[in-house]
């Protein structure tokens, strides 16, 4: 389909994706009642319904028809201008000055959005702008090793993402980090151990646990991992110092992982006489061959970011993961939001299954995709059509 656009000449393709617009906003009450708050705010702007104010109306009604006076972006063909939420995105890291840094040809600014909300003293859900959040594990004088609050306050933040409307409604992409010396070093075993062993077996192997929702499938001890697999956003962990043991299982649950190239991994549990159940049956498949899944979780062996990069455990290696996370998130925002979340659904639904069920699947979702709003709005940022998305389909 990529290649079918690009060999289309520039006119036919801009015609098509205004007759699209056309289209939408002749069925859409919605985007029809923002079209008609705008011109009665000033109808010398809005007389009739124009290409102008499709462009317009759309980010009235993304924006819930508030008055746009922030920084605009241009629709070359057409002269319109809207919020520049999603065409230039702008994030910074909590606590810090505003930094600069460019990709493809494009400044991407860091900040903070909006006040942060803190789990149980042990995580942190910090808005960024962009949709971007920051889930900060904040348990920095125990290396955000895990006790049970800290089981419960990362299921809970995942949970929250992707079942609160405030913060899930225009989430775009999710970055996992560690505050201190160390991602995660794993369990805290004295600290489990201290409030009782029965209580803790329980509260961690219960089936499901209460932060899966109704279609839940794993305990509190998997869901610190694979919730993060349900979200319909990309999730991006960086991992510097140590991950280990159930640490390492969190970051395996996030799509991708940027590392410190000293950063120590291991899978631990075998030290412990145990096996890795937090997932790691599920991630490991996806990421290593089985051999090595066994080596790695038989010996316990610790091994440096450069080598987990090597073998397929982590995406990459930098100086830098957070900066590279927020660069890699802020290109994924410019992306259509419902092409982005399909495209985890596809892989993770399909990385095992057979031939038929892949392309079945990969028909199924692209069925869902063509010729909406979205999809023209992505199309149209190749020619210089400025279009908004909208929220991800649900």
């Amino acid at each position: 389909m990529a290649a079918v656009l690009r060999a289309t000449p520039r006119t036919r393709i801009l015609s098509s994706l205004e007759d699209a617009a056309w289209r939408f906003a002749a069925r859409s009450p919605n985007v029809k009642s923002a079209f008609a708050a705008a011109a009665a705010r000033n109808p010398a702007t809005y007389p009739t319904i124009t290409m102008p104010a499709i462009c317009q109306g759309a980010r009235l009604w993304y924006h819930g028809a508030s008055p746009i006076s922030s920084s605009k972006i241009q629709c070359r063909r057409h002269k319109c201008s809207s919020s520049s939420e999603n065409s230039s995105t702008s994030v910074s890291k909590p606590g810090a000055s505003p930094e600069s840094t460019s990709m493809s040809s494009r400044t991407y600014t860091i900040k903070q959005s909006a006040s942060e909300t803190t789990i149980q003293d042990r995580v942190k859900i910090i808005p960024l702008t962009g949709g971007i959040v920051h889930v900060l594990l904040s348990r920095p004088s125990k290396l955000n090793s895990l006790d049970l609050p800290m089981f419960e306050a990362i299921a809970d933040a995942a949970s929250r993402l992707k079942n609160d409307r405030d913060l899930s409604k225009d989430l775009r992409a999710v970055v996992v980090s560690g505050e201190g010396k160390a991602f995660c070093t794993g369990l805290d075993a004295k600290s489990v151990a201290l409030s009782g062993p029965n209580t803790a077996l329980s509260r961690l192997l219960e089936r499901p646990s209460p932060y899966g929702g109704g279609e839940g499938l794993g305990n509190l001890a998997q869901d610190v991992c694979y919730l993060w697999r349900q979200l319909p956003v990309p999730v991006i962990a960086c991992l510097h110092g140590m991950c280990f043991g159930g640490g390492l299982q969190i970051a395996l649950g996030a799509d991708m992982r940027f590392s410190t190239p000293d950063c120590r991994l291991s899978i631990m549990e075998s030290r412990w006489g145990l096996i890795p159940d937090m997932g790691a049956s599920i991630v490991l498949r996806e990421l290593v061959r089985i051999d090595v899944a066994k080596e790695l979780t038989m010996t316990g062996r610790i091994i440096s970011g450069l080598e987990a990069e090597k073998i397929g455990l982590v995406t990459r290696c930098v100086e830098n993961p957070m900066d590279e996370a927020m660069k890699v998130a802020a290109e994924i925002v410019e992306r259509s939001p419902d092409s982005v979340a399909a495209t985890k659904e596809l892989f993770q639904t399909t990385w095992v299954e057979d031939d038929e069920t892949c392309l079945r699947k990969e028909t199924d979702l692209q069925m869902k995709l063509i010729a909406t709003w979205n999809q023209m709005a992505a199309s149209g940022r190749n020619f210089g059509v400025k279009l908004p998305y909208f929220r991800r389909r649900e």
